[in-house]
């Protein structure tokens, strides 16, 4: 039973922390991009941050749905027996 505990922490360390990376290379690259966008065209500055900002929030939302199906298998798992 013990080892199942320390499967269950190693793969919410593992979505947590492999997730949190991924949303920072994804908001990095869209920030460069759109900072690309902004100096080769300023006048779509505007419609450019609307969108940049909307992406930002998505790229959130799918790393913290990520660490709340980690937060459920570690306080929740329902795939431990009652014992």
């Amino acid at each position: 039973m013990e080892n199942v505990l320390g499967f269950v922490a190693l793969a919410a360390g593992l979505i947590i922390g492999l997730g949190a990376v991924g949303a920072c290379i994804g908001i990095g690259i869209m920030g460069s991009k759109y900072l690309e966008a902004s100096a080769r065209q300023p006048e779509l500055m505007n419609a450019l941050q609307t969108k940049m900002f909307l992406l930002a929030g998505l790229i959130d939302a799918a790393f913290l749905i990520g660490v709340g199906i980690a937060m459920m298998f570690a306080f929740a798992n329902p795939f431990l027996l009652p014992s």
